[in-house]
């Protein structure tokens, strides 16, 4: 089943969080240099937040538009 994603942007805090679908609890659980992901009870990635966004965008230059289709799975 196909879910949407929805971003939100803490610009202040430099915190980008997206969800996929509606939001749920979840379990969260850092897998590398300031990216959290979020999991739900049965395991599925369910969103994942970057702390210092802004700060890591910045160093890529133009923003660009990508239409992308994911899977989300950890190892």
């Amino acid at each position: 089943m196909e879910k949407k994603l929805k971003f939100f942007l803490d610009e202040k805090g430099d915190v980008l969080d997206v969800t996929v679908g509606e939001p749920q609890p979840a379990i969260s659980e850092e897998i590398g240099d300031d990216i959290i992901i979020h999991k739900n009870d049965q395991g599925e990635i369910v969103g994942f937040t970057i702390l210092n966004f802004i700060k890591r965008s910045k160093k890529l230059g133009a923003s660009r538009e990508v239409p992308v289709t994911a899977k989300f799975a950890t190892a």
